[in-house]
């Protein structure tokens, strides 16, 4: 079996994580994601070890790992099936398994990567066609685990299905999955996998009717902005204002736990490893004194901050309306603060 193997799937790398003999090395390999992509490590064995390297950056996926068994799979044919399932033929194939991403809020790809991989033996791309007005209405990519670091379990594993949610047709998903499945096993894989949310019942029943079954596994992915919502954990008890709001919420994208001690009054504590600072709003214990006098009166930071060498308005008080209008004809535009 081939050594460190991931492949780039158009949107982010699969990262075969039972292909790394060193946890440090995994972890290294997630951390090289690159900007505006979603990589993912699938099959990690260790994966306490592996976070341990990069805890504030990683983090383990709350997704199922279910496998469909080759030898108790039929791979027959839906006749009254009202779409055709094919391998991409046309680089228009490949921009309408995008358009399918975007509409189901998933990374989008790249075409040209998509179009490029077409005859590849290590990934498949297929789409769902309406057979009557030739629209693509659902994609599935799958990956040969053979083919892509000789797997001496013969195994593969499904990812990205995508239905057009205003596609008329029924059965679409089902298609897709027993397509892409029976493609694998006439390419003698034994088993195939896939991902899928722990909390996705609607998936599940389907993957249950058709024959998968759940294997103890584990995932680990980055900590970025399209993950956000897997890695944050649910919102906080408290209706807490805007400024407030601000400083937990990028506190808690980035690994920082956030505990409300008084949502009415803004106050909040903000906690990483051995580390506590209580706040309120955007204001922190850090804050000196001497800080909140600066801010408090604007003509007093209005001087610091032109001591600094930074850009500051014109500005005076309000006054007569002969010398508002005046300001105002020499600025044609104003901003009035209280």
């Amino acid at each position: 079996m081939k050594k460190n193997i991931s492949i780039y799937c158009g949107w982010g790398r699969i990262i075969m994580g039972h292909t790394f003999a060193d946890p440090a090395a995994l972890a290294t390999e997630l951390c090289h994601e690159r900007r505006g992509n979603r990589d993912i490590a699938i099959y990690v064995n260790q994966p306490h070890v592996v976070l341990s390297y990069a805890p504030q950056q990683l983090f383990l996926d709350p997704s199922d790992t279910l496998r469909l068994n080759m030898q108790h799979f039929e791979d027959t044919e839906d006749e009254s099936s009202e779409i055709t399932v094919r391998p991409i033929s046309s680089e228009n194939d490949a921009y309408a398994i995008n358009e399918l991403y975007l509409k189901r809020n998933m990374m989008p790809t790249d075409p040209n990567y998509v179009w490029q991989m077409r005859d590849a033996t290590t990934i498949v791309f297929l789409v769902a066609e309406d057979p009557v007005t030739q629209r693509i209405v659902g994609t599935v990519m799958g990956i040969n685990h053979c083919k892509l670091f000789d797997d001496p379990d013969a195994g593969s594993s499904l990812w990205c299905l995508a239905v057009d949610p205003q596609a008329r047709q029924p059965g679409i998903g089902e298609a897709l999955v027993r397509s892409l499945a029976g493609y694998f096993q006439r390419q003698q894989c034994a088993y195939m996998d896939l991902s899928v949310m722990h909390d996705n019942e609607f998936a599940k029943s389907l993957y249950n009717k058709l024959g998968f079954e759940q294997v103890q596994t584990f995932a680990i992915k980055n900590k970025n902005a399209f993950n956000e919502a897997l890695f944050v954990g649910p919102d906080l008890e408290g209706n807490l204002n805007p400024y407030a709001k601000i400083i937990v919420d990028e506190a808690r994208a980035r690994g920082i736990s956030v505990d409300v001690l008084d949502a009415e009054e803004g106050y909040f504590r903000l906690s990483s490893g051995g580390k506590r600072i209580t706040c309120r709003e955007s204001l922190s214990e850090l804050t000196s004194a001497v800080a909140m006098s600066r801010c408090q009166d604007k003509y007093v930071t209005n001087r610091w901050l032109s001591k600094a060498g930074l850009k500051t308005p014109a500005f005076q008080l309000a006054g007569s309306e002969e010398s508002n209008l005046a300001f105002l004809e020499q600025h044609n535009s104003v901003v009035v603060k209280p």
